[in-house]
């Protein structure tokens, strides 16, 4: 079998691997003419051509459209033709909208039945084809014989419209817009989420189909691995080194009655990298089965957490095993598959949540059946509820460029928004006196028609119903990608469930001035020369919307239930892509399958580039601009993995995309000139704290983690690791010689710097750890971390 490299993979359940590669005219004309001489072929119009006239006609093709050969698991079994309607002769026959793009397809001949096998193969396709977030609609021209290929293409959505006679056939046009596809192929339940719940309820064991024993051991087994590293890390608890030869370790409980081994590689920066399967637990000299809640109530004095916070954190930890059982069940594609996928399947595919904390998705209000609609794994596209509320309850706050009404023509649609105010004249109220406000309709059922039932009544609040466009829940939860059209904004709404240390609602005193500080910011940086050059960029809040209830309006800005109709737009980084860029958030950097298996260990390859050269260019596209901006501009972002979206071409690193911006992003200098209305973006730092924003959030929250996968997946060096990552910074060090002065007073190659614990946070409150009026007052020091960059600062003479 010959060796290639895919452009796209996908795996598919029970059926294998499709692989996309570009035509390969040499090696693929004698398939391509064996195929289009068959007599199923008669539509394809090359009957009886030679074998060197096929591969003059593919010649010409391949120079007004492009063509891939699909492979299913490893076999040649069918060619793609993806062309430009507008540069076809189509174009005279129809109206071509942007982003419309068509296609051929033809399939190998079938040497015996395998089930559905052209059904996966076209669903494949279109999958492909929508890969590129910039395409609304695909188009096809099928022989008006071609019974077989309506057939397939009505099951993947196409809808027919006219009959056109072309030169050389009559053909039936037919159109599928990205929309109409993922109504068809993804296996979701949009009744699901308008309520209709009768069929969920019918069948209770649906709840737990995931909870089976061997899969529920080895979810214990993963969250033990963790617990063991970042408590150990935190120096909450203290694992004895037990053979230095073997790397083997002991951990006993706070009553020494009982103890776990396991082998590990102690790595920079007291991280313990755990051999998972090597972890045992002994009582008595008897051998235990491993649980994570038993784990917690043996530590739980070293761990310092209160009787009372105990029960709610052990329901953070439950939940996250029951989240974890399920990612360990689903059919996600493989990381060599998920290396070539497209931005939604990637982000839906992700097992762990946040490095660092323990009890990581809780998700703490969702019940089974919520779960399944709208946790980010089960990758379940529902429809966002619209509320109308009354002008003297309701906030909209929008860039100079965007006001409510172009907003909500964008989002909505001239159709929508005439039918929602169809129902508020119903309601005997006029149109103009309300703001439409995007709610999750989680949000929706077990919060808001109940508590603000009183503002229904009074019909300050008006339920519209859905809107037309199908999202996808991110990592991070309450993130809303439009599937529909990619290009629109993200959806950022209220979610009133407690998840990792916080409720998380939107409070109207950040969300009213989002606009106007991402206006700023981008004034500040999109001029900047030097981050231009590395690709970095941010995701703007461009426009918000906050109901204000008076009832809770007196219980201060950050109380819950101040926090529970708001919902904030994000530009999509879809709509800043240039050329054939693949997203994915760096999140996805430090994915392991189900198997174990790195995720970007598969994109390195893929890249055919050397590690070290790979992470040169990652190093430059994601830490050379923090520097920046902390050097430069002495502002700090929270830059962990979910917060970056990186776009990759040829599987290297070429821009970044910061998002989260609203609250998270800091100025430290008080001289820096800000605007009163965002006067909020400066926070009051001690001068041994502003570095940690690099040596905390970035090198102990992700490149800890990033390099002990590379040491485990690549036998890859953590010295040479760290070497690139000094590299990186005397490279930027050297290119801004003007900051000299603060390079030395923030000297990132310090031989130590402090240790700021995440656990020892959320295990002292649990429902919310920091303050985010003083980012620093909550924080939990404990000891210091050896710099792993400081043996690698250069000495100029």
């Amino acid at each position: 079998m010959s060796t290639y490299n895919p452009i796209y993979t996908t795996t598919i359940p029970d059926f294998g691997t499709i692989d996309f590669r570009p035509l390969q005219l040499e090696n693929d004309a004698k398939i391509i003419h064996d195929w289009v001489n068959r007599d199923y072929a008669q539509y394809w119009g090359m009957q009886g051509k030679t074998l060197e006239e096929v591969r003059l006609e593919y010649e010409k093709i391949t120079k007004e459209s492009d063509v891939f050969i699909g492979l299913v698991n490893g076999e040649v079994s069918f060619l793609l033709e993806r062309y430009n309607p507008k540069l076809d002769i189509i174009k005279n026959y129809y109206s071509v909208q942007e982003y419309d793009c068509g296609m051929h397809v033809i399939v190998a001949p079938s040497t015996k039945p395998v089930h559905q096998f052209t059904w996966h193969i076209f669903s494949s396709i279109m999958k492909f084809v929508f890969r590129d977030l910039t395409i609304q609609r695909i188009v096809v021209e099928p022989d008006i014989r071609n019974k077989k290929m309506f057939d397939i293409c009505h099951r993947v959505g196409f809808e027919d419209a006219h009959v056109v006679n072309l030169p050389h056939k009559t053909a039936l046009l037919a159109f599928c817009t990205r929309e109409q596809f993922i109504k068809k192929i993804d296996s979701f339940n949009l009744n699901y989420t308008e309520m209709n719940n009768e069929n969920q309820l019918e069948f209770p064991e649906k709840a737990i189909k995931h909870i089976q024993p061997e899969v529920w051991e080895k979810a214990n087994r993963l969250l033990i691995k963790k617990a063991i590293c970042e408590f150990s890390h935190e120096l909450l608890i203290e694992p004895v080194l037990a053979s230095e030869t073997e790397n083997s370790y002991s951990l006993f409980s706070d009553d020494n009655s009982v103890k776990y081994t396991f082998t590990a590689q102690q790595l920079a920066m007291n991280h313990l990298n755990i051999e998972v399967n090597s972890i045992s637990k002994y009582k008595n000299e008897e051998i235990e089965t491993l649980d994570v809640v038993d784990f917690i109530q043996e530590f739980k004095n070293s761990l310092g957490i209160s009787e009372q916070l105990l029960p709610s954190y052990i329901e953070e930890i439950i939940s996250t095993l029951y989240g974890s059982c399920y990612k360990l069940l689903k059919e996600n594609s493989t990381s060599k598959s998920l290396a070539n996928s497209d931005f939604q399947t990637i982000e839906q595919a992700m097992m762990e949540g946040h490095p660092g904390f323990v009890a990581n998705n809780g998700r703490i209000g969702y019940n089974s059946m919520d779960y399944k609609a709208y946790a980010p794994e089960a990758g379940n596209p529902f429809k966002i509820l619209w509320l109308a509320g009354h002008r003297d309850r309701t906030v909209y706050a929008g860039t100079k460029k965007l006001d409510y009404d172009t907003l909500i023509e964008q989002e909505l649609g001239a159709e929508t928004i005439s039918k929602f105010n169809a129902t508020i004249k119903e309601k005997g109220q006029n149109p103009a006196d309300y703001f439409f406000i995007p709610v999750h309709p989680w949000q929706w059922f077990n919060k808001l028609a109940n508590l603000f039932s009183p503002e229904i009544a009074k019909q300050k609040l008006i339920c519209v119903g859905y809107g037309p466009d199908l999202y996808q829940a991110q990592q991070s939860i309450r993130t809303l990608f439009n599937l529909s059209n990619p290009k629109k904004f993200y959806t950022k709404t209220s979610l009133s469930i407690l998840n990792m240390g916080f409720m998380r609602g939107l409070p109207v005193f950040y969300l009213g001035t989002a606009p106007e500080m991402a206006e700023w910011l981008d004034q500040l940086l999109s001029g900047d020369e030097y981050l231009q050059k590395v690709g970095f960029g941010m995701l703007g809040e461009v426009a918000s919307v906050s109901y204000i209830n008076p009832y809770f309006e007196s219980f201060g800005k950050h109380n819950p239930y101040n926090k529970m109709i708001a919902s904030l737009w994000r530009e999509s980084p879809v709509a800043k892509l240039k050329n054939d860029e693949q997203l994915m958030t760096m999140a996805a950097f430090l994915h392991l399958d189900k198997d174990g298996n790195s995720l970007v260990s598969e994109i390195i390859k893929a890249s055919s580039l050397s590690i070290d050269a790979w992470l040169a260019e990652y190093f430059k596209v994601y830490l050379s601009p923090l520097l920046h901006c902390f050097y430069q501009y002495d502002l700090v972002f929270m830059p962990h993995g979910e917060n970056l979206i990186l776009g990759l071409e040829n599987h290297v690193p070429v821009r970044s995309f910061m998002k989260d911006i609203t609250e998270e992003a800091v100025i430290l200098n008080p001289d820096v000139e800000i605007p009163k209305n965002i006067d909020r973006i400066y926070a009051e730092v001690p001068e041994d704290v502003k570095l940690l924003s690099i040596f905390i959030d970035v090198f102990d929250g992700f490149f800890r983690f990033l390099s002990a996968i590379l040491v485990s997946s690549d036998n890859y060096s953590e010295n040479r690791f760290w070497e690139l990552v000094a590299e990186c910074i005397s490279d930027y060090q050297e290119a801004n010689p003007h900051l000299e002065a603060k390079f030395e007073k923030y000297d990132l190659f310090a031989n130590e710097f402090q240790l700021s614990c995440l656990n020892r946070l959320q295990l002292n409150n649990n429902k919310t750890m920091i303050d985010l009026d003083d980012p620093v007052a909550l924080l939990q020091f404990q000891g210091k971390l050896q710099n792993p960059i400081a043996p690698y600062k250069k000495i100029i003479a």
